[in-house]
């Protein structure tokens, strides 16, 4: 199994779930979207993650998932699981299930019921309890889904108390400031050392988060290339390609994060590309309309021509 650390760094890919037209998990499509992933040259791949629709699934389904990509993976990539629950019982059984299947460690966000900064860093604490001391795990900061604003201070104190918290998945926006300080903490010595991935919008703000010290990213996004291609450059020294590549990609990452329907233009464009048999989105969920279809075309084929010009 690959190793998922503190050292972690690159592209942990937030894959989608595949479902067949009808609604039922696509196994075939899994196998295909892994491969097609691993082909792109990610670095590891996280699953259950919210655009993974994991609170569509049952708990069955959730382990027959995680073991059709783990079995498909074959140890090639580290594969962090989303296993944040409304309660720590299922927390507990999901990690114990998925850590005994192979899996190299677990994502936590915050629970949509702590507000104070004493209840946030109280409720890790209990996460620290429930995981164990032999389970990694990777802190996810995104308040725009969780409703949960954890400040600079509040991620410090709670990366200090988890001695097997090695990644923080940083999602706040606007963000840069708060990882600026979190970085700085990690090189004064101040925190202990700390992988920090980034998954604003599907990427959107990843180069300034590389040249900010995000050590690369866990995000999705239907052209996973994009972010493996900026990080690599931009860890090479090759700053201003980075930035020249991703603003190739910008305007369809941009169409792919509109609120509502970002999952379902992101599995439409998966599909075309090949990697899942069907866009389907299990109900509730939107529908693209023709018009959509047309927007996403004609941003493919500015795409296409905009890369050819950068060769």
């Amino acid at each position: 199994m690959s190793t998922f650390n503190e050292t972690a760094s690159g592209v942990y890919l937030i894959t989608v779930t595949p479902f067949k037209d009808n609604g039922e998990l696509d196994l075939v499509s899994t196998d295909r979207m892994v491969d097609f992933c691993l082909e792109r040259g990610v670095t590891g791949l996280t699953i259950l993650g919210i655009m993974g629709e994991a609170t569509k699934l049952t708990a069955d389904e959730s382990r027959v998932f995680v073991k059709q990509v783990l079995n498909r993976v074959a140890g090639k990539v580290p594969v962090v699981v989303g296993a944040s629950a409304a309660g720590f019982a299922p927390m507990g059984e999901l990690t114990k299930s998925v850590m005994d299947m192979g899996a190299a460690g677990v994502m936590i966000a915050p629970a949509p019921t702590v507000r104070t900064d004493d209840q946030i860093c109280g409720y890790f604490d209990m996460v620290n309890e429930t995981l164990g001391s032999d389970v990694p795990w990777c802190l996810q900061d995104h308040p725009v889904s969780t409703g949960v604003q954890m400040s600079t201070a509040v991620i410090l104190r709670i990366l200090a108390n988890s001695p097997r918290c090695v990644m923080l998945k940083h999602e706040d926006w606007p963000g840069l400031a708060k990882l600026t300080a979190i970085r700085n903490a990690i090189e004064q010595g101040k925190l202990k050392p700390t992988s920090i991935l980034t998954g604003n919008g599907g990427g959107l703000f990843l180069p300034e988060e590389l040249v900010r010290g995000a050590n690369g990213a866990m995000t999705g996004f239907a052209y996973p290339e994009m972010m493996v291609d900026v990080v690599r450059e931009h860890a090479a020294g090759n700053v201003e390609r980075a930035f020249d590549i991703f603003d190739a990609y910008l305007p369809l990452a941009k169409y792919e994060q509109q609120a509502g329907i970002g999952l379902a233009v992101r599995k439409h464009l998966l599909a075309k590309r090949g990697a899942i048999a069907s866009a389907a989105i299990r109900k509730p969920g939107p529908k693209l309309s023709a018009l959509d279809i047309a927007d996403i075309d004609r941003l493919i084929a500015r795409q296409e021509a905009k890369l050819a010009k950068l060769g």
